[in-house]
């Protein structure tokens, strides 16, 4: 341990009572901080020790039946005819969509309150022309372009 890092904690061990080394506040502000400094800095922010590369190109796709598909699965639903998102559902999707791989990944396996899309439901080739429909979708245009918000 670094001669900075015993400091530190040294200070928030002991800035509640003084020198009582027996407080139970000082001891857990002392261990949670320990815990912390002792987590790298990557994992710490949410990231990963290896992080995906950022020029992977996604299949080709047909972003028309990209559409087709986003409307016939209810995408629009939660994320809007645009992919835009909505307050009370899904979040935007277009027109910058994550990379194909995450795309897959948290379609297949979604967190909150979107269903999985498996393999027997939808294929990667489907998935492929809907991440294209994302693609092609066209930037929104910036708020101080928008007379009603000036």
């Amino acid at each position: 341990m670094t001669a900075r890092v015993s400091k530190a904690l040294w200070r928030v061990r002991f800035a509640h009572c003084g020198a009582r080394p027996a407080c139970g506040t000082c001891m857990l502000a002392f261990i949670v901080v320990a815990a912390l400094l002792a987590v790298p800095a990557n994992i710490a922010r949410g990231g990963t020790t290896n992080p995906a590369p950022q020029d992977e190109k996604p299949p080709a796709g047909n972003n028309q039946n990209g559409k087709k598909l986003f409307t016939s699965y209810g995408c629009f639903e939660c994320h809007g005819h645009q992919a835009e998102g909505t307050s009370v559902g899904g979040p935007r999707l277009g027109p910058n969509p994550m990379s194909f791989p995450a795309f897959i990944k948290y379609v297949r396996q979604p967190t909150g309150q979107m269903p999985p899309f498996t393999t027997k439901v939808t294929s990667d080739s489907d998935l492929a022309d809907i991440y294209a429909f994302l693609q092609s979708l066209p930037q929104p245009p910036k708020a101080d372009t928008i007379p009603a918000l000036k």
